[in-house]
């Protein structure tokens, strides 16, 4: 659960990042943030099933510094890519 909640968080940070840093791909406050929280758990729950050890580590209540850090990197990646790509179609059909 507490994977799920950092990837979460550091989508919606990385989705408003992303929408912030450049107006191309800017969708609002709350479209950024949405779009970010979906990206990041995507994006956190397939590199926990890519990555194993940081899975069983959770499991067995031994998450390491490295990986908290993975999952929030995959998080905050995954929402400033999901945020790119819905801004990126917005601005296309717009």
């Amino acid at each position: 659960m507490e994977q799920i909640l950092m990837n979460l968080v550091a989508g919606a940070i990385g989705g408003n990042a992303a929408g912030k840093a450049s107006s191309n791909f800017d969708i609002g406050t709350i479209g950024n943030t949405i779009a970010g929280a979906v990206g990041g758990g995507v994006l956190g729950q397939i590199i926990t099933l890519l990555i194993p050890a940081i899975t069983t580590a959770s499991q067995a209540g031994n998450l390491s510094l490295g990986g908290i850090v993975s999952q929030l990197i995959a998080g905050g990646a995954g929402g400033a890519l999901l945020t790119i790509i819905i801004g990126a179609i917005k601005n296309r059909t717009a």
